[in-house]
C-alpha cells in the first residue's frame, strides 16, 4: 500500500505544482463617455415662449393667487378631464412654484447653448457680453424667485415678481423690442 499511497502523493503534489495560481480579477475601469456636446432644437423664441414664458407667469400669478390654498370648482363649471386637469395637482401649490422659478434660472443655460437661432434667422448673440449679462440676470431672479416661493410668503412673491419682470426686460429691449422682426437679435434699443 505504500507504492500506492506514495503514487497518489506524488501525482497530488504534482498536480498543485504544476498549476499557476489564477490570474487577477480584471480591475473595473469606468471609462467616461464624452459628453454629448450641447445642440440647441428649439429658436431663441421657441424657447422662450416653451420655458420662461410660462414659468415666469406662475410667477406673477402669486401676487393675486395663493399657491397654498387648493383650487376649487364653481358650482356649474365643467370638468375638464385632459392632461393638465388630471396632472394639475401632482406637482402644485408651492412646489409648482419652485418648480417654475428652478425653470427660469435653467433657462440662463439655455439661453447660452452655441448654434441657437432666432426666430428670423439670425444668430443668438449668445457670444455677446452683455448677452451674458442678460443671461446671468435671469439665473438670479430665477434663484430669488425660488428662495421666495420656499418661504411660501405672498409679499416676497410679489417682490420677486419685479425682480423676474426686470431681468426679462434688461434683455428684451436691446435684443427683443423692435419695431421689425427682422432686427431682433441686434444689439441696440427699440426702433433702433
Amino acid at each position: 500500500m505504500k507504492p500506492i499511497l506514495f503514487l497518489g502523493l506524488t501525482i497530488s503534489l504534482a498536480a498543485a505544482c504544476g498549476t499557476q495560481p489564477a490570474p487577477p480579477a480584471p480591475v473595473a475601469t469606468t471609462v467616461a463617455k464624452p459628453a454629448a456636446a450641447q445642440q440647441p432644437y428649439a429658436t431663441l423664441a421657441q424657447m422662450m415662449r416653451a420655458i420662461p414664458f410660462p414659468s415666469s407667469n406662475i410667477i406673477f400669478d402669486t401676487q393675486t393667487e395663493d399657491p397654498g390654498k387648493a383650487a376649487t370648482k364653481k358650482p356649474g363649471e365643467a370638468t375638464s378631464h385632459g392632461a393638465t386637469a388630471s396632472f394639475s395637482g401632482v406637482y402644485g401649490g408651492w412646489q409648482a412654484v419652485e418648480n417654475n422659478a428652478l425653470a427660469i434660472a435653467e433657462t440662463a443655460n439655455l439661453l447660452l447653448v452655441p448654434g441657437r437661432m432666432c426666430e428670423n434667422g439670425r444668430p443668438a448673440p449668445v457670444d455677446r457680453e452683455d448677452f451674458r449679462k442678460f443671461a446671468a440676470g435671469l439665473a438670479d431672479a430665477g434663484k430669488a424667485a425660488y428662495k421666495a416661493a420656499q418661504s411660501k410668503n405672498l409679499d416676497a412673491m410679489v417682490d420677486v415678481s419685479g425682480t423676474v419682470s426686470d431681468a426679462c426686460a434688461a434683455c428684451h429691449e436691446v435684443y427683443r423690442d423692435k419695431d421689425d422682426n427682422k432686427d431682433r437679435c441686434i444689439a441696440g434699443k427699440s426702433g433702433k
